[in-house]
C-alpha cells in the first residue's frame, strides 16, 4: 500500500509540474509570436500560420484573413509563418519569392520595407520583455513587495563583513553610492560584484560610518537543486515577521519597478554568460525544458504569485535569448537586416543559407549541452 500510494503521489506531482510547465511556456511562447503577428499584420504581411506547439495539428481554424490558427502535439515552442516563407524559423523561400505577382510581393514579408521587416523580427522579444513587466506590476500592485531592513542582524565569522569591522544591529544606507533601502536592495549589489573593492556606509549608534570590503565569490543553493555563484558579505538578516513588511505601488511606480527588475536581470544573464566566456563562471546552470518544468513545478507549489513571478523572468529569458545574433534566432535576422542596410542590398541567398546552417547546429549544440544539465533532474524525477 505504501508504495502504491507513494506511486500515486509521484504520478500527482509529476502532473503538477506538467502542468505549471505548460502554463509558464504557454504564455511566454504565445506572446513572443502574438508579438511578430500583430506587427506583421500593422504592415500588411500575408500570415499563413500561427502555431502554438510543433508536429502535428491537433485543433485549428482559419480567421477572416486567411491564417491558420493551429495548436500543435509538442508544446514546446511555436511559430508565425508568413506566405513568402519556406518554414516557421522565418527563412525565406526563394522560388516563392521569385514567383510571386505584385499584389502577392505587396503583401510580403520578404517585399516589405528594411525598417518593417526589422520591427516584426523585433517585435517577438520586445513583447516578452513587455509581458515581464506588465507581471511584475500586476505583482507590486496587488500582492506588493516584501521588504526589510538592510540591517545586520548576525556576521558569519571570517567572511568579509567580519574582517571590514561590522557588528550585528549595523544598518546598511548606501554602497559606492547606491542608497540601500532594504535588505534586498543589498543582496542585489553584493551578488554582481564578487571579488571587487566596494565603499560600503553604515549607521551604526546614529553614526554613519564607512568602510572598504570585497565581497567573496560563494556557491550557494538556488532553491531549485542547483548552486549559484554569486559575492557574499557574510551578514544574515532578521527572519522575525515583525521586521517585515509588504510595500504596494501605483500603476506608474509598479511599471517603472517592473523595468527597472527587468533591467537587472538582463544584466544579470549577460554578466553570468560573460563570466562562463572569460572562465569564472560554470557552466552547469545553462538548462533547458526539463529545468524549466522543474522550476515551475516547485514555485507553482508557493502560489500563483511566484509562478507569476517566475513566467516574467523566464519571459525576459527567452527574449534576451532571440536577440542573440545567430540565425535562425530573431537577433539572426536582425544582424542580416543590418548588413542589408550598410551594403544597400540583401546577403546572397548561398550566404543567408550557410549562416542559418551554422546557426541551427549552434543551437542544437546549446541544446544538447542544456540537456545534459538537466539529467540530474531527470534522474531525480525517475528516482522519484
Amino acid at each position: 500500500m505504501q508504495a502504491l500510494a507513494s506511486t500515486f503521489g509521484s504520478v500527482g506531482n509529476g502532473l503538477f509540474t506538467a502542468a505549471a510547465f505548460l502554463f509558464v511556456l504557454s504564455i511566454v511562447v504565445v506572446i513572443h509570436e502574438l508579438g511578430h503577428f500583430l506587427v506583421a499584420r500593422w504592415c500588411g504581411v500575408k500570415v499563413d500560420e500561427f502555431a502554438m506547439g510543433f508536429g502535428r495539428e491537433i485543433y485549428g481554424w482559419h480567421d477572416s484573413k486567411g491564417t491558420r490558427w493551429r495548436l500543435n502535439w509538442i508544446p514546446l515552442g511555436g511559430y508565425v509563418k508568413f506566405m513568402d516563407d519556406a518554414n516557421g524559423a522565418s527563412i525565406p523561400d526563394p522560388e516563392a519569392i521569385r514567383n510571386m505577382s505584385a499584389d502577392e510581393r505587396a503583401t510580403s514579408f520578404h517585399g516589405k520595407a528594411l525598417w518593417q521587416r526589422a520591427a516584426v523580427i523585433a517585435a517577438g522579444p520586445i513583447a516578452n520583455f513587455i509581458l515581464a513587466v506588465v507581471l511584475l506590476a500586476a505583482i507590486f500592485m496587488t500582492w506588493g513587495v516584501p521588504t526589510t531592513p538592510a540591517l545586520v542582524d548576525e556576521v558569519v565569522e571570517g567572511g568579509a563583513a567580519d574582517r571590514a569591522g561590522l557588528k550585528a544591529g549595523d544598518l546598511i544606507v548606501e554602497i559606492d553610492g547606491t542608497a540601500i533601502e532594504s535588505f534586498g536592495d543589498l543582496q542585489r549589489v553584493i551578488s554582481i560584484n564578487p571579488d571587487r573593492k566596494l565603499q560600503l556606509a553604515y549607521v551604526r549608534n546614529e553614526k554613519r560610518n564607512v568602510v572598504e570590503l570585497t565581497p567573496e565569490l560563494k556557491e550557494v543553493p538556488d532553491g531549485f537543486g542547483g548552486t549559484l555563484r554569486q559575492g557574499m558579505l557574510g551578514i544574515k538578516r532578521s527572519n522575525l515577521p515583525s521586521n517585515w513588511t509588504y510595500k504596494h505601488y501605483g500603476p506608474l511606480a509598479a511599471l517603472s519597478l517592473g523595468v527597472k527588475e527587468c533591467y537587472f536581470f538582463v544584466e544579470r544573464n549577460l554578466s553570468y554568460m560573460g563570466g562562463i566566456v572569460t572562465g569564472r563562471e560554470k557552466a552547469d546552470q545553462l538548462g533547458g525544458p526539463i529545468r524549466i518544468a522543474d522550476a515551475a513545478g516547485k514555485v507553482a507549489s508557493l502560489g500563483l504569485v511566484p509562478l507569476l513571478h517566475l513566467t516574467a523572468m523566464i519571459s525576459v529569458s527567452v527574449g534576451l535569448f532571440n536577440l542573440f545574433p545567430i540565425p535562425p534566432l530573431d537577433g539572426g535576422h536582425l544582424l542580416y537586416y543590418a548588413a542589408e542596410a550598410v551594403r544597400r542590398r540583401p546577403l546572397s541567398e548561398g550566404t543567408q543559407g550557410v549562416g542559418f546552417r551554422m546557426g541551427l547546429a549552434l543551437i542544437l549544440m546549446l541544446a544538447v549541452f542544456a540537456l545534459w544539465n538537466d539529467l540530474g533532474i531527470l534522474k531525480r524525477w525517475i528516482g522519484g
